[in-house]
């Protein structure tokens, strides 16, 4: 469904900027405490379960294997529902199991726990957020409402990180669970009960509303070159960007930098990928969206490819750095606008769920590639060279098709120019996206 503005109104007065800053805040919380915290809970959870930092990590990665399995129901549940009731529930459930993991005694309650935490993100992170305001907003504003999101939720890794350090220094990493536990729960739950709601109903609502329509372009999607030449590209490109999340401190103390350097330059992907995502809202206004996405990527896949033969001294290791971090956050920004243009936003949530399970799966499976690739290579430049290529996929995925003409929105088309109701069904759809 496509809302605007009303007529001689103030935009402050949309109710859909309110769910803008709302979703911004609990997207940045989420992230920051859902995902990121993870990191730095890691080491003293080994030692206090007695374990190793591998079989801990494998319990992350079954959370995004849940996240991965639930994006599809999700995103259906979102095309019929809207995301006021699954985004609370979402968050009430998140917060409960964030005070369980601070209960763990073994590895085993570890993993149950991730895993239901992985099943809760699912519910109220990006994804979800995403399809929320591409129901409330029409092309000419969408790309502004998910730049407001993406930017502020950018800033969790800055925010959080260096919290939960603290927490964890001041206390321990069990109470400061049951901290970010509370700060979660005051915050998210009341502003996605309180604040999210549906777009109100409209003449121009009523393909969202037929489950006909959403089934004939979902299979339209799948039927659709374009989408998988998107599906490589994206997927290509989270693989690049986990694997470097996870290998980049590493590379770069095995370049002989010391660790409190390599994590501060590893921090300027967090930066960098706000700066990245700024700089593709600005640009897109005079170029093709693909074309600056497949750049961005290409820039990425040359830092990639280069960081071996400069990261040896601080000033390149943090140039290349900092180029790889310009498309940290690009696909994040790019992916919803590429696939609402395309078709439309009736089942939106449907078809970005799609897209979400194989990126979502690689994106818990590819560090794991990385690290056996790392011990049968025996050094980091065959990982990087990994990260390189998959960057250039992602470009050639970007670009591939992208003149084709796809179907056009069946709901930002005017009632004019649908046929009569009356026809059938399968006449209809077609007559909208030839």
């Amino acid at each position: 469904m496509t809302a605007a503005v009303p007529s001689g109104g103030r935009w402050y007065r949309f109710p859909g900027w309110r769910i803008v800053a709302a979703l911004a805040v609990t997207q940045m919380f989420g992230y920051g405490i859902l995902y990121y915290a993870f990191a730095v809970l890691l080491q003293p959870m080994a030692a206090s379960l007695d374990a190793s930092t591998a079989v801990l990590t494998g319990a992350l990665t079954t959370a995004l294997l849940a996240w991965a399995g639930l994006a599809v129901p999700v995103g259906r549940w979102l095309d019929r529902h809207g995301g006021r009731a699954l985004m609370t529930t979402g968050s009430v459930l998140a917060t409960g199991l964030l005070v369980a993991w601070s209960q763990v005694r073994t590895v085993v309650q570890l993993y149950l726990v991730l895993t239901g935490l992985g099943l809760a993100m699912a519910m109220v992170l990006y994804e979800a957020a995403t399809a929320v305001l591409v129901s409330w907003f029409e092309p000419a504003r969408r790309s502004r409402a998910l730049l407001g999101m993406v930017v502020v939720g950018g800033f969790a890794s800055t925010v959080f990180l260096p919290l939960t350090g603290q927490l964890v220094a001041r206390y321990d990493w069990r109470t400061a669970l049951l901290v970010l536990a509370c700060g979660y729960g005051l915050v998210a739950v009341p502003l996605h009960a309180i604040v999210l709601r549906r777009p109100p109903r409209s003449a121009a609502s009523a393909p969202r509303d037929d489950p006909a329509v959403r089934a004939a372009v979902v299979r339209a999607a799948l039927r659709d070159g374009r989408f998988w030449c998107l599906a490589v590209a994206f997927v290509a490109h989270s693989g690049a960007m986990s694997t470097m999340t996870v290998h980049l401190v590493g590379f770069l103390v095995h370049r002989g930098h010391p660790a409190t350097f390599a994590a501060t330059v590893a921090g300027l992907l967090g930066v960098m990928s706000v700066t990245g995502r700024l700089l593709l809202a600005a640009a897109q206004r005079g170029v093709r969206l693909t074309t600056l996405v497949a750049t961005i990527f290409g820039i990425q896949a040359v830092a990639a490819f280069c960081l071996p033969l400069v990261a040896a001294g601080r000033v390149g290791a943090g140039l290349a750095v900092t180029a790889f971090g310009l498309g940290f956050g690009v696909a994040g920004l790019a992916a919803p606008a590429l696939l609402a243009d395309r078709y439309g936003t009736a089942a939106f949530g449907s078809v970005a769920g799609l897209l979400a399970t194989p990126v979502t799966l690689v994106r818990a499976v590819a560090p794991l590639g990385a690290a056996g690739l790392l011990q049968i290579a025996g050094g980091y430049p065959p990982v990087l060279a990994a990260v390189g290529g998959a960057c250039c996929v992602a470009a050639v995925g970007i670009l591939a098709r992208s003149g084709t003409p796809g179907p056009p929105s069946l709901v930002e088309r005017p009632l004019s120019e649908r046929p009569p109701v009356g026809t059938p069904f399968r006449r209809r759809y077609w007559k909208l996206i030839i």
